[in-house]
């Protein structure tokens, strides 16, 4: 995937949510104005790929404890040059998982949004600009195994943050 095939899947995503809807100009604008967007390299920010993870009969999600933002969110990471961002959600959920089961529920974007990253061990305060897809668990016995990424990582029933994204997410799902 190039930048005309995420310019396509921005495109025709249609958010009913003002923060979404505001997310997607920024992320149209911001692969108008700028080269190298899949690199970290671009210190304003880069496109992350994200996933919104389902157990196998879609009654609990999955969150990951951010070691580095010390909270509650779904998984996913940079695309470190890729430019297929569904492949990126997929990779990302599976190494910050190690759920072997993973199966794209849509090539549809499930969800976006522009966050500011704040300065970490000198790489200064940036932007992701992250678009997340549904994913779901499809083997009822494969299990979660934490990375070097998180402080935990857990299946819930109900958001157990205030983060305004994970609860979009989850009200998304819930639907």
């Amino acid at each position: 995937m190039h930048r005309s095939k995420l310019f396509n899947l921005l495109t025709v995503y249609e958010p009913e949510f003002e923060e979404e809807k505001q997310a997607k100009k920024l992320m149209l604008d911001f692969l108008k104005t700028n080269s190298n967007y899949f690199e970290r390299s671009l210190q304003l920010g880069h496109f992350t790929g994200s996933a919104w993870i389902i157990n196998y009969d879609n009654s609990q999600f999955l969150l990951t404890h951010h070691k580095k933002l010390n909270t509650w969110l779904q998984l996913g990471g940079h695309a470190d040059g890729d430019s297929d961002i569904i492949a990126v959600a997929m990779k990302e959920a599976y190494e910050e998982s190690g759920l072997t089961s993973l199966e794209l529920a849509s090539s549809e974007i499930f969800d976006i949004g522009v966050h500011e990253i704040p300065e970490y061990k000198g790489v200064p305060s940036h932007y992701h600009y992250d678009v997340r897809f549904l994913l779901k668990v499809t083997n009822s016995s494969d299990k979660i195994h934490i990375s070097d990424e998180s402080n935990d990582l857990k299946w819930f029933t109900f958001p157990p943050t205030n983060n305004k994204d994970v609860n979009r997410m989850y009200s998304k799902w819930r639907k």
